[in-house]
């Protein structure tokens, strides 16, 4: 078992943010706390919509850890032999916006698909996120959108090195 270790007493700038592959049952825990105050709490999803067909046991999801708190994740999906993958349900706790921590996040999922041998990535953006991962390299595309019945849904992709 990983195991994390953080001094409550910290200030913000001596804390230890990283960002880890979720193996362990404690790490899918951190994983559903982060999705549920996030987009159930944070933007009304109903649980039945926000976990879906996608969150099985051969899911694979990337955790990012202040300490011992989690603060952000997403879950990753390969696409049959296309050499595609797939960053979905991206998501980090308000307080941890705009400080760097999604882009730690989708840079631990990029270097994992990486492995995995991905060299195209797609994630399906909040209409209002798009400029984030435009700055990560992403390439918007409006002519392939949806309404989620939440928010306005943008496809973005990026070819990797």
């Amino acid at each position: 078992m990983t195991e994390v270790r953080g001094n409550f007493s910290k200030k913000e700038s001596e804390r230890k943010m990283k960002a880890v592959r979720v193996t362990e049952h404690w790490q899918l825990a951190g994983v559903h706390y982060v999705r549920t105050q996030a987009m159930v709490k944070g933007f009304g999803i109903p649980l039945d919509k926000e976990f879906d067909e996608g969150d099985t046991g051969k899911s694979l999801y990337v955790l990012v850890l202040d300490d011992i708190y989690p603060v952000a994740t997403c879950r990753l999906h390969l696409l049959g032999e296309s050499k595609e993958g797939k960053i979905e349900r991206v998501c980090v706790l308000e307080e941890y916006r705009e400080k760097g921590v999604g882009r730690l996040l989708i840079e631990a999922a990029e270097g994992w698909l990486l492995e995995c041998g991905i060299k195209k990535i797609c994630i399906t953006s909040r209409d209002e996120a798009v400029g984030f991962y435009e700055a990560l390299g992403y390439k918007a595309d409006y002519g392939k959108t949806l309404d989620s019945g939440v928010f306005p849904i943008v496809y973005t992709e990026k070819i990797l090195n």
